[in-house]
């Protein structure tokens, strides 16, 4: 691919997601700072882990900044309390926070960027978005923005402990113009290194859909309990999972019934790869014809579940809640899209293969913070 030196020693490169080493190019050039220093593992293939800082408030509402004005602005008229990170502070559940990140962006004009979840902040229904000054929506960066990052946080299920330095969401850049894979495009990589195994469901992405077959001792998921203890983000393998979940059994049709308001782990039925040319992303999915929504951590990084990095496919895990009504969900429904987008170039770190990744290879798995059961 060819690129021509720019000043600042940044590179005009061809439309697509920023690779690994793009973003440490970034880095270098100033067009991402951070108030503390830069941490091995925070640059993953596709993507960059944001690190809460040491401030953070406990608002009113959830907001966004809007045009021309700053989030330090609108925090004056929705915050109830400032909040220091330093020796650790709780989020409580039901509650809206606003915590700056460490991070900063100086981005060129032909740089956008887009932020999600990561997969564990998810898995623990931690809501979590990124806003910044003048945003109209939430998880979007426009081309050329400059200034301060912020993670709004609202704990749905479990409170947690949090700490600088810790790792909610991550962001990922993009050289515009870019744009999905098309169907046709989507069809024609499934041929040549197939992303799932048999016959691929593409109409607006890749679909997948819920696998209610029993695993061990007849499980097919997990339910969230209400009221659970405190869960300190730091602490990887401590938590007992039965202390924070209950285990879903299929009924004898099945399928399983959704709760109003309850909170469910469970997993596709299609074991996916992302080959190491592109990146993939979660789509949200509403059920036409029913009342549940699955939420997703929604990137995944190149080499996710492939052949060159380790993988045999690995499952995605949905992390599903029921609104209005009780809804039946079956074995095999459809429940959401991958949407695929070409890389500017093959990064030079694969997920799975060069970096410590908790998720090759899963099924049915609950974040890193519990044990085994």
């Amino acid at each position: 691919m060819e690129s021509t030196e720019r000043p600042g020693g940044t590179r005009d490169v061809s439309p697509g997601v920023v690779p690994s080493q793009a973003i440490s190019r970034l880095i270098g050039s100033g067009g991402i700072t951070a108030s503390h220093p830069f941490t091995d593992g925070l640059i993953q293939p596709a993507s960059l882990d944001l690190r809460l800082g040491t401030r953070g408030w406990r608002v009113r509402a959830s907001f966004l900044a809007g045009h021309g004005e700053t989030v330090a602005e609108r925090l004056d008229s929705f915050s109830m309390h400032e909040i220091d990170l330093t020796n650790g502070a709780v989020l409580e559940t039901g509650c809206v926070y606003v915590i700056e990140l460490m991070e900063r962006l100086d981005l060129p004009a032909h740089i956008s960027a887009a932020a999600n979840a990561k997969s564990s902040t998810g898995r623990l229904d931690l809501f979590t978005r990124l806003i910044h000054d003048g945003a109209a929506e939430f998880d979007r960066v426009t081309a050329g923005y400059r200034g301060p990052l912020y993670a709004e946080i609202t704990p749905r299920t479990f409170s947690a402990l949090v700490r600088p330095g810790v790792r909610l969401n991550q962001i990922r850049f993009r050289s515009e113009p870019t744009a999905p894979m098309s169907d046709a495009e989507l069809r024609g990589l499934h041929g040549r290194d197939p992303l799932v195994a048999g016959e691929a469901m593409i109409d607006g992405g890749l679909g997948f859909s819920v696998d209610l077959t029993p695993r061990e001792q007849g499980i097919v998921g997990w339910r969230a309990r209400n009221h659970a203890g405190l869960i300190d983000l730091d602490k990887i393998a401590e938590y007992d999972v039965r202390e924070f979940w209950d285990p879903v059994e299929p009924q004898k049709w099945g399928g399983i019934i959704l709760d109003p308001g309850a909170f469910y782990i469970l997993v596709s039925r299609e074991a996916v790869s992302v080959p190491p040319g592109v990146a993939a992303e979660m789509v949200p999915y509403m059920a036409v014809a029913g009342e549940f929504r699955v939420h997703y951590a929604g990137f995944f990084d190149p080499g996710f579940g492939h052949r060159e990095t380790g993988g045999s496919g690995s499952r995605g895990v949905l992390e599903v809640r029921c609104h209005e009504a009780p809804f039946a969900l079956e074995h095999g429904q459809m429940v959401g899209r991958l949407v695929y987008e070409p890389m500017q170039e093959v990064p030079e770190i694969l997920y799975g293969r060069d970096i410590g990744s908790n998720y090759q290879g899963q099924d049915l798995k609950l974040s890193k913070h519990f044990r085994a059961p």
